[in-house]
């Protein structure tokens, strides 16, 4: 019986083997035999993958740089031979890396860097096992970089520092491995003993590239501080961790402060049971006298009891990435208990929810119509905070990583559960520009839900504080009219006249019926810090400026390196919020030490890195030479500022400014190129006075003859050059150069002494015999030009 099958396959068979053949008969493509190169650039995707594992806080690199280097092993031995079936594998192996990539991004679509940095790891992986030429390892050396690259979008720390200089210090013997191997100048596999050191000292020369490692760091340094930063260029990234899944609903009435609770519960306990119910709040700490917790912040809370004694023990609770520094605001009270504040409002509260596919929260608008400024900002927690969302003022948009948030009164932002250590989460705030001007004109017609709200004062202290408050704006050397202008003096009145205990327990405890303000204004004329924000905000209630105290936490050290702000427990304090019609809230700081004004939006922060990078310096110094350095410095800006103004106006005052400003630029200009040339003749007078006698009057020579156009081709030798010059010069002259030139070949590779100072006057006669002639040729040339010029006419 006939089998067709058999006998069709049979018959493709034959095409089959001859396909196969004359794959194998392919020619191969150069291959790369440079093993230290490929030491190199394995070195340099490692690094790419530890920096990316330092980075993101995971273990990738456990298993892949072992394995990566276990595949270039096995390609360096097998790079003459196409390995196909180890090519099909990696085929396939790179499907399953791309099936597991879009498993994983499915889950991560707000911040996909991890996942795609995930894939790049395998792809790597695999790839080292098919490392045959040049070109593959040029792929290597892409995925290197770029996993650096998102090494360093992700890193919050400096611990990411030490691998982009590991990174820098292999990247360049890779690059100049590379250059060679394409001019085919090395060979290692020639050698017995391929990984011998002096080999490798052959093609790089370490010193050299020690310098060049030097100048390129305080290049990138530089041009990291120096460059601009638009806000236009800025990118828009929003990451967001892993869902958090809450059991119940959120109870949007309370908040969890663990500084308050009593018995602090376990992270796995702060799901919606047990916790925010009121039954674990220790009534001692929120009334009446006590000490408050050395960990966490007593300022967050429904309340918050000012009669508490105590100091905090720093430590860093966030990271902060922001496109401008600010106060990041935490929640505000509104009623003011004699020695501490509530929350009157604390369950209206307006649940929000998002999509199921987006971690966006839209948040409503406040209908204010102030000018204002886009700013987006990232938050990483470090250490458990209350249920409360840390953002900058006036949040649109909230990428939080549960399902629905909460906001009150107060345009606080309240979160299901406590934010615990690895959250991270970003906002978009639209932050309003401080315009002093509009403020100072704002209306003085408050609605109802303002002054219902915002204008209490107990009655026993209402007219004494009044009256107090009254006499200290009497004072001022002019009218003030405007609420903006009061609130302004009043906050720098209270930082200058009164002062801060410095002892954390130097000030009594408050009586029950004693009242915190009237005894700071009268009594002991000194206060804790969030004790000034207090008086301030009753002072201006009671002449009838809508006010009430706002914490928060405040800009933290700004690291330039990584771009974070580091904030710690000891950041958080309270400050005053004054209400203007139409333009918002705008926050006023009273505490001694202080600005006036925290810091915010500006209207330009092109260089706002090389302001905060000195802060950061600053930081480091001694008060004195850092107060010195920074007068300094403005002394320095303000006269080249001046100078530039005075510059540019010189064009706007008519024919005589026009001309002035004109000869002033032709005066600078020559003054510039004189500077250069005088230091180009110092230069080079510099690098000849550093030669030995011989090279000295060599190089003397050749720059004399460049001048005149005759210069050395760097493929000629000094003898060559010499006979090349018979043709080109005097018979003199050129006696002069074979005189010079022979004794530079034998004291440069034959090792023999020269008269130098019978050269030297050699060299004297030589440039003598050039000086003439080049005055002839110049004659020459203008009698040639005028003779042109009569034959045309």
């Amino acid at each position: 019986m006939s089998n067709p099958s058999g006998t069709r396959q049979r018959r493709h068979l034959p095409a089959f083997n001859q396909f196969w053949q004359n794959l194998e008969e392919t020619p191969l493509s150069q291959i790369e035999n440079s093993l230290w190169l490929r030491v190199f650039v394995q070195a340099l995707v490692a690094v790419g993958i530890i920096a990316t594992d330092v980075a993101a806080e995971t273990q990738t690199s456990l298993w892949a740089v072992p394995l990566s280097i276990v595949g270039a092993t096995w390609s360096w031995h097998r790079r003459e031979s196409r390995n196909i079936p180890v090519k099909f594998l990696l085929a396939i192996g790179m499907l399953l890396a791309t099936a597991d990539f879009f498993r994983n991004l499915i889950g991560n679509l707000n911040d996909t860097r991890l996942v795609l940095a995930q894939l790049l790891i395998q792809l790597q992986v695999l790839h080292s096992f098919d490392l045959p030429r040049r070109k593959d390892l040029g792929y290597s050396m892409v995925i290197g970089l770029i996993l650096l690259g998102v090494a360093g979008t992700v890193s919050e720390t400096l611990t990411f520092a030490p691998l982009l200089i590991a990174f820098l210090a292999i990247a360049l013997p890779v690059l100049v491995l590379d250059y060679r191997s394409r001019l085919g100048l090395i060979n290692d596999t020639k050698s017995k003993s391929p990984l011998k050191i002096p080999a490798l000292a052959a093609n790089l020369s370490w010193r050299r590239l020690s310098i060049f490692f030097l100048i390129i760091l305080a290049l990138g340094l530089s041009i990291f501080a120096l460059m601009p930063r638009v806000p236009g260029y800025k990118l828009r990234t929003l990451p967001v961790s892993a869902p958090i899944q809450v059991e119940g609903k959120l109870n949007g009435s309370e908040i969890v402060n663990p500084g308050y609770v009593r018995g602090r519960r376990g992270r796995g306990q702060a799901g919606g049971q047990g916790v925010g119910t009121g039954n674990g709040y220790d009534q001692d700490k929120t009334e009446g006298k006590g000490e408050l917790d050395s960990t966490f912040y007593y300022g967050f809370g429904n309340k918050i009891n000012q009669n508490l004694r105590g100091e905090l023990k720093q430590q860093v609770v966030m990271r902060v990435r922001s496109q401008s520094p600010g106060f990041w605001r935490v929640q505000a009270f509104d009623k003011y208990t004699g020695q501490g504040w509530e929350v009157s409002r604390s369950k209206d509260v307006q649940k929000i929810e998002r999509p199921s596919w987006s971690y966006q929260f839209m948040i409503p608008l406040l209908g204010i119509f102030n000018r204002s400024q886009e700013v987006i900002q990232s938050y990483t927690v470090v250490s458990e905070l209350p249920n409360l969302i840390p953002v900058l003022a006036n949040p649109t948009e909230v990428y939080f990583p549960t399902e629905e948030i909460s906001i009150d009164k107060e345009n606080g932002l309240r979160s299901p559960v406590p934010l615990t250590e690895g959250t991270t989460y970003s906002v978009i705030s639209q932050v309003p520009y401080r315009d002093r001007t509009a403020l100072g004109k704002a209306s003085t017609k408050y609605s109802e839900r303002i002054t219902n709200y915002y204008l209490q004062v107990p009655p026993k202290i209402a007219g004494k504080v009044r009256k107090h408050t009254e006499e200290i704006l009497a004072r001022s050397p002019k009218p003030l009219t405007s609420p903006y202008e009061k609130a302004l003096y009043l906050t720098q009145y209270v930082k200058q006249r009164y002062t801060l205990p410095k002892n954390p327990f130097g000030l009594p405890f408050l009586e029950d019926n004693e009242d915190l303000v009237e005894a700071f204004l009268f009594k002991y004329k000194e206060g804790y810090p969030d004790h000034f924000s207090t008086v301030l905000t009753v002072m201006l209630r009671s002449i009838g400026i809508p006010a009430r105290l706002v914490v928060g936490f405040g800009e933290g050290q700004f690291n330039p390196f990584t771009g974070f702000h580091v904030v710690s427990n000891t950041d958080a304090f309270a400050m005053t919020e004054v209400y203007f019609p139409r333009f918002g809230w705008f926050t006023f700081d009273p505490i001694p030490g202080h600005p006036l004004i925290p810091p915010s939006v500006e209207e330009d922060q092109t260089f706002s890195v090389l302001q905060q990078f000195w802060k950061w310096v600053a930081g480091w110094l001694p008060s004195p030479v850092s107060s010195f350095v920074s007068r300094a410095f403005e002394f320095i800006a303000r006269w080249i500022v001046g100078a530039i103004a005075w510059f540019f106006a010189l064009f706007s005052k008519g024919w005589v400014g026009l001309f002035t400003a004109l000869i002033t630029s032709i005066v600078l200009g020559f003054l510039g190129w004189l500077g250069w040339e005088q230091f180009k003749t110092w230069r080079y007078r510099r690098w000849l006075n550093k030669l030995p006698a011989m090279e000295s009057i060599y190089q003397q020579m050749l720059n004399t003859l460049a001048t005149q156009g005759f210069r050395k081709h760097p493929a000629q030798t000094p003898l060559e050059y010499a006979q090349v010059s018979r043709s080109h010069h005097p018979s003199v002259t050129a006696d002069a150069i074979n005189d010079i030139s022979n004794a530079y070949v034998s004291w440069r590779y034959g090792g023999e002494q020269q008269n130098t100072d019978w050269l030297q006057q050699r060299l004297r006669e030589l440039i003598k015999s050039i000086q003439p002639s080049v005055v002839n040729n110049q004659l020459i040339r203008r009698w040639k030009g005028r003779k042109s010029d009569r034959t045309l006419a």
